[in-house]
């Protein structure tokens, strides 16, 4: 199944290919490009601890951080290692495992036929030991390590850990160093010939490349699989935050701190990431009056932001930055969005944020990576690439103004990460 999907805001296309193997095809040339750049991705990552197949009788739960771990494995063989392949060919070579998808990539400006065989290759291709699966247990383990002392990290961790009770989004991706001594090869090869199965992954590509020549690549290699009719499941989540606090002592010149606003995950997910990202920007972020005043009182910096943090399973808001007294911050975020409940909000604000939102999103399809990186996002959340885009053109200042009446001010929880003494 071969489908030309088009927008007229943009007047711009792609292909999308339903390919017989199983896997999906987001095909986006781009004309006058000299580079191109290729993912091919699973819809597979750190909160797919639990899930069942159609040839098993129930649900099985993993350890956690396995989807990382399988990621790293991944590149080796028994004959070399995939970055070898790629050192050859002079191509920019990546992977990685967020919490609800694990990609891998290669940027390149030549040879783009021979890199995207090496990626279709290896990813098919597992070769996991008791020798290189317990050698990677250290090397795993010490990345934990590291993290755990890193302030940057354990501030949004501890953040998540505080909002969520049982969704697997408050556990590290690497997971931790007791869950990933429980990992082994047969666990790797089980997780991969679930999730690596071709109906649940996605190839992206965009930039200069030969549409022809990559589908025959893709006829040529790609194995045909059999829809395992997979099934995950993410634990029930209550509403309210598990608790409204964290502090931690870390080596740091300033205190951090993350405040997330916790909100229901449920269907309207994309268009709630629309219309909670032109709110913040509105009441809070960079050019609003708040910010202005509470930078001029030395309460934040520059590195005071404020984004949305979605994905399957889970949505909210995180307010980041560092203060000296991040109580403080606090409190007056949560003045700030109380008097705007109360006052309102205004709407030439909201037509100008939007359209810098606009312009923001229509100019993503100007870089090759965004674009491929778009491309699987959209695929493995189940929408068009030009999804996203309309949603934005689409969105109005009530749907923002009832954002704000939705939102649960007091449902919210701060980590702080203090200056070690």
């Amino acid at each position: 199944m071969k489908e030309i999907i088009s927008n007229a805001r943009l007047n711009e296309e792609y292909i999308r290919v339903k390919h017989p193997s199983g896997a999906t095809l987001i095909l986006y040339p781009m004309k006058g490009y000299s580079s191109a750049y290729a993912l091919f991705g699973t819809r597979y990552g750190s909160v797919d601890t639990t899930f069942k197949t159609k040839n098993d009788d129930d649900f099985v739960t993993v350890p956690e951080g396995i989807a990382h771990y399988l990621e790293h494995k991944l590149f080796e063989n028994d004959e070399c290692d995939a970055f070898e392949l790629y050192a050859k060919t002079g191509a920019n070579a990546n992977a990685f495992t967020s919490f609800d998808k694990t990609a891998y990539l290669f940027s390149c400006s030549q040879k783009f036929e021979e890199n995207l065989e090496i990626l279709l290759g290896f990813v098919q291709d597992p070769y996991f030991t008791d020798e290189t699966v317990a050698k990677e247990q250290g090397i795993i383990g010490q990345e934990i390590r590291m993290y755990e002392d890193d302030p940057g990290w354990r501030v949004f961790f501890n953040c998540l850990q505080a909002m969520y009770h049982n969704n697997p989004v408050r556990i590290d991706i690497a997971g931790t160093v007791e869950s990933i001594a429980k990992i082994d090869k047969d666990l790797l090869y089980r997780c991969y010939n679930t999730f690596y199965n071709l109906n649940n992954m996605v190839i992206a590509i965009a930039g200069n490349f030969d549409v022809d020549k990559t589908l025959e690549i893709c006829d040529r290699l790609l194995k045909p699989s059999e829809d395992p009719e997979l099934e995950t499941k993410i634990p029930d989540e209550p509403y309210e935050v598990l608790t409204k606090r964290s502090v931690q002592k870390l080596s740091c010149a300033m205190p951090l701190f993350n405040i997330g606003f916790k909100l229901p995950n449920d269907t309207e997910r994309f268009k709630n990431k629309v219309r909670y990202s032109i709110l913040m920007d509105m009441c809070l972020n960079k050019g609003s009056d708040f910010f202005e005043r509470m930078y001029e009182s030395k309460l934040i910096n520059y590195s005071f932001n404020t984004y949305v943090f979605d994905g399957r399973g889970f949505f909210s808001i995180i307010v980041d930055g560092e203060s000296r007294d991040p109580d403080k911050v606090l409190e007056e975020t949560k003045a700030e969005l109380r008097r705007l409940k109360k006052e309102g909000l205004d709407e030439e604000s909201f037509i100008t944020v939007r359209n810098t939102l606009y312009g923001s999103a229509t100019a993503t399809f100007g870089i090759v990576e965004n674009v491929a990186h778009e491309a699987l996002d959209c695929e493995l959340s189940g929408v068009g690439l030009y999804y996203g885009l309309e949603l934005v053109a689409a969105v109005t200042f009530e749907d923002v103004k009832n954002a704000l009446d939705e939102l649960d001010i007091d449902n919210c929880s701060i980590s702080i990460i203090e200056p070690a003494d």
